[in-house]
């Protein structure tokens, strides 16, 4: 799956929970925890406004016109909308009084994949990607998206949206855009669940720049009002076991890992609100999130207990013993922010992560803490006058990064075990899928992108261990491919044309791994650019993979290596090259990255897994993705100047990479000795798996190549 793109459009205004961490060296007692490292992460946000020039491989150049050029290609005429109508109506009602209202992408988690009954954005706007921000003014609406979703987005929104092509030449941020547009002292509403505490401080201090204010509207969601009897109910389902077969690391001892954290910090307790955090620490699994094997919680772990804030009816009696024995604690998962009070009044210093614990939260607990220190203000003056020197002030937090980020990315060898055999059970899945895709196209039956995602699922399913899809199936033919992040619907989707590439980007969740993979093929003959183009992006993909690097380097030094062959000869991708994955976890996980942002410091460590995916893109005629998995491992070298350890990758995916695709006479002796090489491993490696045609098909696609 592509990586974030510029820039990072959690919220466009602010940094994302899963890519802001604070500087820190976590002392991490147990033998099985290596000594992580997290450093600042910053994104730049000056972009040189600039019409870019684009060169295709053949044809002449190409100007991107920046975005406030851009108009629609057809006249649209603005027609009322009910749900931005309804929703102006609640700006004037009693208790609210606002000017504009801010609708984000997220849950109250920061999630990145979320409940169908928390897609607010999505029920505004019309836009279903990802990754988004709306901002509805009484006169106007706008939505912020990235480059993976531009296409996308020109399609799903209506004429009463204006579409900000967030990162392009002459967009305003959302800040901007509300200081241009509204009259100086509007108030600005929003939900502070949805936001992390960072990015609502953020957006306060951009706004009061024209002297705005911003409103916290605890309840209800204004969208969740107009949305009422339609809106979906919240997830229910089971909450599972993840074994320790799987996890190789059992709770008692994250959990003890985490206290020493908490004593190294003089912290009383840590809030934790990212869900696969939660997921990860307490080696349990939902059901409650498409894609994403989490459920809904926040966790406080303390110095001497933990409580884990759940809605009870999801926990099995397997479940409630598995946390008893952990010391694990249940409470309703809405009762979270009175126990914040609670704590905060008995004084406990609580360890907020603010890029990822929402500003509702922290919000409590800062309004508890000034509440104890009024309470207790006149017993200090009395110790001051009869002559005490206490300087105790009550509690203030802990701000800083999460340590558990860190400790899940670093996988131990029973996540990574279970990374290799889910992917080697996955590329079996992809080449039984593959063959019968390729008799279809040969027997000239009409297929259209959704038929191809459905049986694609169909035959992951019947792998052992199968659970779910870790995104939705990226299935473009033709012109669909450029659209980074495309989901073909039933009602409008092509049909897989065998004259026109087809990029077919899909994962699966694993009951031991998570998997994603991007390959992109042509069932006919690609033309010369088509194949230029693939080969650059080969050749990228090549490079990373072969990539050398001194330990501590962060992750956006590589991300030339993927653009270079592009560069060559004018061309790039609008996304990052590289995220990171969870182990039987979320498919995109921080902190590390590869990225040309280069705010992102956090080394890459052994045991982190990245995505290795280049590509190009052209608007309207088609798009180019290869994309592997890899684990950072230590590499012998000759020499070890300065005295340090030396890192490179080793590969988790293992799956043919179309041939026909490929310009001989651009590759090196050395790229064909690579494709060579990992073809005999594909082959090696999966076809144990395979019998019949799917084994004959991995075969014919894993025939060396011989370079004139």
């Amino acid at each position: 799956m592509h990586s974030i793109p510029l820039p990072a459009v959690m919220h466009p205004l602010s940094l994302s929970a899963s890519s802001r961490f604070l500087s820190q060296k976590l002392l991490i007692p147990s033998s099985f925890f290596s000594n992580f490292k997290t450093t600042h992460q910053r994104f730049d946000k000056n972009f040189t406004k600039v019409p870019i020039i684009i060169r295709n491989c053949t044809s002449p150049p190409v100007s991107a016109k920046p975005s406030s050029q851009i108009r629609w290609s057809r006249a649209k005429k603005s027609e009322p909308d009910e749900k931005l109508q309804a929703l102006r109506e609640l700006f004037s009602k009693p208790g609210i009084g606002i000017d504009a209202y801010i609708i984000p992408s997220q849950d109250a988690h920061q999630s990145e994949f979320i409940a169908e009954c928390y897609m607010r954005r999505t029920y505004i706007s019309g836009f279903t990607g990802s990754a988004g921000t709306a901002v509805v003014t009484k006169e106007k609406a706008a939505l912020w998206t990235d480059g993976r979703y531009f296409l996308q987005a020109e399609k799903q929104l209506n004429s009463n949206w204006i579409l900000m092509r967030a990162g392009n030449p002459g967009v305003p941020t959302t800040s901007e855009w509300l200081n241009d547009v509204l009259a100086p002292g509007a108030k600005v509403g929003v939900d502070p669940f949805l936001f992390s505490f960072d990015a609502a401080e953020e957006l306060k201090e951009a706004i009061a720049k024209k002297n705005h204010k911003l409103v916290y509207l605890y309840n209800p969601n204004l969208v969740d009002e107009i949305w009422k009897g339609s809106r979906p109910m919240p997830p229910n389902k089971p909450i599972r076991i993840h074994e320790l077969k799987y996890a190789g690391v059992d709770v008692a001892s994250k959990l003890s890992f985490l206290r020493s954290e908490l004593l190294d910090t003089c912290s009383s307790a840590i809030i934790v609100s990212m869900l696969d955090e939660i997921a990860w620490l307490l080696n349990l699994r939902g059901g409650d999130v498409p894609h994403s094997p989490v459920m809904y919680a926040y966790l406080i772990v303390e110095v001497d207990g933990a409580k884990l804030f759940v809605d009870n009816s999801k926990v099995t009696p397997e479940v409630l013993n598995h946390l008893k024995n952990a010391g694990v604690e249940l409470k309703p998962y809405d009762t979270i922010l009175s126990e914040i009070e609670s704590l905060a009044a008995k004084g406990a210093e609580l360890w907020f992560d603010t890029s990822s614990v929402n500003a509702a939260i922290v919000n409590t607990y800062k309004s508890a803490c000034d509440r104890h220190f009024e309470i207790h203000a006149s017993d200090r003056k009395g110790k001051l006058h009869n002559g005490s020197n206490d300087q105790s002030w009550g509690p203030s937090g802990v701000y800083r990064a999460s340590p558990i980020s860190l400790a899940k990315a670093v996988k131990n060898s029973a996540e990574l075990e279970g990374m290799h055999n889910s992917h080697l059970r996955d590329a079996a899945a992809l080449a039984e899928f593959w063959v019968w895709l390729e008799e279809e196209i040969d027997k000239d039956v009409k297929l259209t992108e959704v038929d191809a995602a459905d049986k694609l699922l169909e035959f992951r399913s019947k792998q052992a261990g199968f659970i779910d899809t870790s995104f939705d199936t990226i299935s473009g033919s033709g012109a669909n491919g450029a659209i980074i992040h495309y989901k073909p619907e039933p009602e409008s989707c092509s049909v897989v044309d065998p004259k026109k590439l087809f990029l077919l980007d899909s994962g699966a969740q694993y009951v031991d791994g998570t998997t994603d993979i991007t390959r992109t093929v042509h069932f006919g003959e690609p033309t010369a650019r088509e194949k230029e183009c693939f080969t650059r992006v080969l050749q990228g993909h090549i490079a990373l993979d072969q990539a050398v690097f001194p330990e501590n380097t962060p992750g956006f030094v590589l991300d030339a290596f993927a653009r270079s062959s592009l560069w060559k000869i004018g061309l790039d991708y609008r996304h990052g090259t590289g995220h990171g994955v969870g182990a039987a976890l979320n498919v995109h996980e921080g902190p590390q990255s590869i990225s040309f942002r280069f705010g992102n410091m956090t080394p890459l460590q052994k045991g982190m897994i990245v995505s290795n995916e280049p590509g190009y893109y052209e608007d309207h005629a088609f798009g180019i993705r290869i994309e592997n998995l890899l684990c950072v491992k230590q590499v012998d070298t000759p020499n070890r100047y300065g005295g340090i350890e030396y890192l490179g990758f080793e590969k988790l995916t293992y799956f043919p990479i179309q041939t026909k695709l490929v310009d001989l006479s651009l590759l090196s002796v050395a790229e064909v000795d690579w494709l060579n090489n990992y073809h005999a491993q594909v082959w090696e490696k999966v076809s144990p798996l395979l019998d019949g045609s799917a084994r004959e098909w991995l075969w014919n696609n894993t025939r060396p190549l011989v370079k004139q």
